[in-house]
């Protein structure tokens, strides 16, 4: 069980966020703070120091300035926090980041799971567009909100930066008559009005063309959603500083798992270390239609390489074929072939941002005693040679490792 403190508890997300708290079993508000009193089902204190109730994080929803009220008592008690506010300041951002030294904090410029979506989105997008494309940010938000711009816009223009090579300058709002736009501008606009949740266009603007990404929140529920998900997250981590990203990252590390049956490893050792030799076999499998998959290649020893790559079983006599050829001229050269091979593939978006993937995954194989024969790795993927028998034990020992 999760024990939360919330901070800001009065207010608009506090009372969303405690009605949420109610329905999910393995998170508690066991104490609020707020200037303002309030009936709730948890006792609320003026402050954190004044609060003696035990928890694991604090969840602030409050206000930039409260972070000088609360954090160094946070400190002391070794408190993980989550800071939920935008509109933070230098002093407030050094404050932070003294007490990541001893304490997790996750902040983020919003708490929507969609909009940090939509900050990856952004981000390919600048990449790929690149400099012909103009940039600006428009964001929306009720009457009440106090910072502007959001710190989701921000966010989002950070992303864009982020995906490109020449950096753009944040310009805010545009007005005058010599306001024309700069080609290294990124403009970044602000409305406020009635009781808009939150809005978010990223637009793109090139010759003839306008690509648009947003958000819209209906309901700051989606907004509780996230910190209730960041309040369970941050309490297993170390000290440091941790984003909405890392949580992400973290959940998204393995999403997929593959299982290709039917699968025969061939290995190949004391090949003379002749390019031409090694190409040519790779050339004769292909003219034979072998598709060949998960190939390695191992430094010379002496003089000498060692290839393996697998292959499907349809395709097993016709490679012995090929080898068979390549062997009698290279009689040093001994082929070895595995069958009853299944190729597992671990996939997940967060493992190019996440590390140790592949090494948890050696490790909860080894734990059950599975053999590994051969390993592919690319940003986002892993693939694994083992015993078809093994297979369904894989799948589910990963299943457990990775919650999935």
């Amino acid at each position: 069980m999760v024990r939360v403190i919330l901070y800001g508890c009065s207010g608009r997300m506090g009372q969303v966020i405690t009605s949420l708290a109610e329905r999910i079993d393995n998170l508690s508000i066991v104490a609020g703070i707020d200037v303002y009193p309030s009936e709730r089902a948890y006792q609320v204190y003026p402050s954190l120091l004044a609060c003696p109730v035990q928890a694991d994080v604090l969840l602030d929803f409050s206000s930039p300035k409260s972070l000088h009220d609360y954090l160094a008592v946070a400190v002391e008690r070794r408190l993980a926090v989550v800071v939920a506010t935008t509109g933070l300041e230098t002093a407030e951002l050094d404050l932070l980041a003294r007490a990541t030294e001893k304490i997790p904090v996750f902040r983020s410029g919003s708490m929507s799971l969609g909009v940090n979506l939509v900050q990856q989105l952004v981000k390919h997008a600048a990449k790929v567009l690149g400099e012909p494309f103009d940039v600006e940010i428009v964001e929306k938000h009720h009457n009440l909100k106090k910072d502007a711009p959001s710190g989701t816009a921000l966010m989002l223009a950070d992303s864009v930066n982020d995906g490109r090579t020449h950096k753009l300058r944040y310009v805010y709002g545009r007005h005058g008559g010599d306001a024309q736009r700069q080609s290294d501008e990124l403009g970044i606009h602000s409305m406020r009005g009635g009781t808009i949740v939150g809005e978010h266009e990223v637009s793109f603007a090139g010759k003839d063309e306008v690509i648009t990404i947003g958000h819209q929140a209906y309901s700051r529920q989606v907004f509780a959603t996230g910190a209730i998900l960041a309040a369970s997250y941050i309490v297993e981590q170390k000290p440091g500083m941790y984003s909405m990203q890392d949580m992400i990252t973290a959940k998204s590390a393995i999403t997929t798992l593959l299982a290709q049956p039917d699968q025969v490893l061939v290995s190949l050792e004391n090949i003379p270390r002749n390019m031409t030799l090694v190409t040519d076999l790779y050339g004769a499998l292909a003219s034979n239609d072998v598709f060949i998959d998960m190939i390695s290649h191992t430094g010379a020893t002496n003089g000498h390489i060692a290839i393996a790559f697998t292959i499907h079983r349809k395709d097993l006599e016709k490679t012995r074929g090929v080898i068979a050829k390549l062997t009698e001229t290279q009689l040093q050269t001994k082929a070895t072939i595995s069958e009853n091979i299944t190729k597992l593939t671990v996939e997940g978006p967060g493992m190019e941002f996440q590390s140790g993937v592949a090494y948890k995954v050696f490790s909860c194989m080894a734990k059950a005693d599975i053999s590994i024969f051969a390993v592919t790795t690319s940003e986002s993927k892993i693939e694994y040679a083992i015993y078809s028998t093994d297979v369904d034990k894989a799948i589910r020992i990963i299943k457990e490792e990775f919650a999935i």
